[in-house]
């Protein structure tokens, strides 16, 4: 980055290009100066980490160019790939200049704990992160203010697609987002946050707090159903006790949660049997 130009923002998801998350985030970078595209799948490509997969058409990656709505000046991709391999595109050049800030999300529910693993959001800013790029996820913990508890058996999961989308708190994470951009930008390169946020109106946020992960995720996988052959699951809330100081914990008592993260490495003190 450079004093005479914006930083350069690519913005993704795992949510598809024209979910209502990255409207908000991409906005609320446009609206600071950045320099914003969007680039993100064009269709759900939730749960899958950091994977690399496309659609190919004799060997060539398909992409197209959108438009968001209410972001008529923001150049948009709706891209046939996850949002990691789109991360890796862009590091590429193919989306326009390579970006100095990565921003993925607004995801539809939180991702904290260890299950950040799994996420798609997080996949994509961990594979930024992993080729030099500063990398912010963002979430929106849209069972915070459900009627519901963590022995609720899935209930407050399932009330989730009743309610209207466009009605959530998206612009409380995207300016709470906006909040931590200039931090991001002076950091070090590969620095990676991830960023929860509870779907509140932004003046009943209790506040923001650095993290850490919780030692398992906010929803769990149970099985419904086995039988010969084949075997059913289940999403439903986790019933561990949230422990103090994580980000689910932080999530709870109406806090918004940022924790640095980093991608896979190795564990330097581990002696195993091989020759030296």
């Amino acid at each position: 980055m450079t004093a005479d130009r914006p930083p350069r923002v690519l913005v993704t998801n795992d949510d598809g290009v024209h979910a209502p998350g990255i409207r908000a985030l991409a906005g609320a970078a446009y609206e600071r100066g950045l320099d914003v595209v969007v680039a993100a799948p064009r269709h759900e490509a939730s749960g899958m980490s950091a994977a690399l997969s496309a659609v190919t058409e004799d060997g060539r990656l398909v992409f197209g160019e959108t438009e968001l709505d209410g972001l008529p000046d923001v150049p948009a991709y709706a891209v046939a790939a996850s949002p990691a391999y789109i991360a890796v595109l862009a590091g590429l050049g193919v989306f326009g200049p390579v970006p100095d800030l990565l921003l993925s999300g607004i995801n539809r529910g939180a991702n904290a704990g260890h299950a950040v693993l799994h996420s798609g959001t997080v996949g994509a800013a961990l594979t930024a992160g992993n080729n030099g790029i500063r990398a912010l996820a963002v979430s929106l913990d849209v069972l915070t203010p459900a009627a519901a508890n963590a022995g609720s058996g899935g209930a407050a999961i399932a009330v989730l697609d009743s309610v209207d989308d466009e009605s959530r708190h998206w612009a409380t994470a995207a300016e709470l987002a906006a909040t931590l951009l200039p931090w991001l930008a002076e950091a070090d390169p590969g620095t990676v946050l991830n960023l929860n946020v509870p779907d509140l109106p932004a003046d009943q946020v209790a506040g923001l707090r650095q993290a850490t992960l919780a030692p398992f995720g906010q929803v769990q996988v149970s099985v419904a159903e086995r039988g010969e052959g084949f075997v059913r699951t289940a999403v439903e809330e986790n019933a561990v006790r949230a422990v103090p100081g994580t980000d689910i914990a932080w999530l709870a008592d109406g806090y918004a949660a940022v924790t640095a993260i980093r991608a896979l490495g190795h564990l330097p003190d581990v002696e195993l049997p091989v020759d030296r």
